[in-house]
């Protein structure tokens, strides 16, 4: 059906062609009614046909549009800084984890700058900067410490592009229906309230984390996250763990799966707008670090 839709409109201003770059011998997988499909074939038939508005006619100016559009679905993070445990990389960084909104906003629009921004603004660590984005704060040394449990509710480790941060609307709108509130108990536990569980990577110096050493981050800056997926393992042990990287953070991700199993969540990872071509990756990623 999608194919058809699509080449019926192949005529509209703004359509365009879609292609699909997969492995020779993709994943199978079981499907509850009906035969085993390969992946690909699964993608295929639920990406909508591609129609971009005419006069937003290269990726600069849709960029652009999709960050002052609208404010984007509302997340409320909590924050914590991380020190590095890397030798030779030394240095700070932020993790924000997505919390279930303040109960006194039950059933009304979240605001920058609201109730709903209300908490701890300065670093218990002393670290990081007291201005923070919209709908985040702190972490209490209580509640971090009570972080950990033994559910197996998924965690999705997130990566945002160059100079982005949790803030960014994109990022926003693949999270919100992971952690949209639920009434089921097995579900509704954690930080979220919701049937995932996730967590945002902040680049160093990025969304208002603080600069502490001159090793900022690149593509190859794979540290952090490793740090990260460790520190997850120890606190949720039984928790399976998804990554999603975009634009620069898809290059971060990759050169993580390239280095060791041990080192990257174990489950499924998505790499999206990634900026280096696909045939030229692997090459790249072959090389240790």
């Amino acid at each position: 059906m999608t194919s058809l839709l699509s080449t019926a409109f192949s005529w509209w201003p703004g359509a365009c062609s879609t292609t699909f770059t997969h492995s020779e011998d993709p994943l199978v997988l079981p499907t509850k009614s009906g035969p085993s499909r390969a992946f690909p074939e699964l993608i295929k038939d639920i990406t909508p046909p591609c129609n971009l508005n005419p006069f937003l006619f290269n990726g600069h100016l849709q960029t652009a549009w999709t960050a002052v559009k609208s404010d984007g679905p509302p997340i409320h993070y909590k924050r914590r800084t991380f020190e590095s445990e890397s030798a030779g990389v030394e240095g700070h960084f932020s993790v924000d984890f997505v919390v279930a909104p303040p109960s006194e906003l039950a059933g009304k629009v979240a605001e920058d700058g609201g109730p709903e921004d209300d908490g701890l603004r300065e670093d218990p660590l002393g670290v990081g900067h007291t201005s923070l984005p919209p709908r985040t704060t702190y972490f209490t040394e209580k509640e971090y410490e009570g972080l950990g449990s033994e559910d197996r509710k998924p965690l999705l480790i997130t990566l945002h592009g160059l100079s982005g941060g949790s803030y960014e609307v994109y990022l926003r709108h693949v999270l919100a229906p992971l952690a949209v509130q639920t009434e089921d108990e097995a579900s509704s536990g954690g930080l979220s309230g919701g049937e995932w569980e996730c967590l945002v990577v902040n680049s160093r110096g990025c969304a208002g984390s603080k600069i502490t050493n001159s090793i900022l981050y690149n593509a190859r800056a794979t540290w952090d996250v490793r740090q990260v997926v460790k520190w997850c393992r120890q606190r949720w042990p039984k928790r399976p763990l998804y990554g999603i990287g975009y634009s620069l953070g898809a290059n971060i991700l990759t050169n993580v799966s390239s280095i060791s199993v041990h080192q990257i969540p174990s489950h499924p990872l998505s790499i999206l707008s990634h900026s280096t071509s696909a045939k030229k990756a692997p090459t790249a990623s072959s090389t240790p670090r």
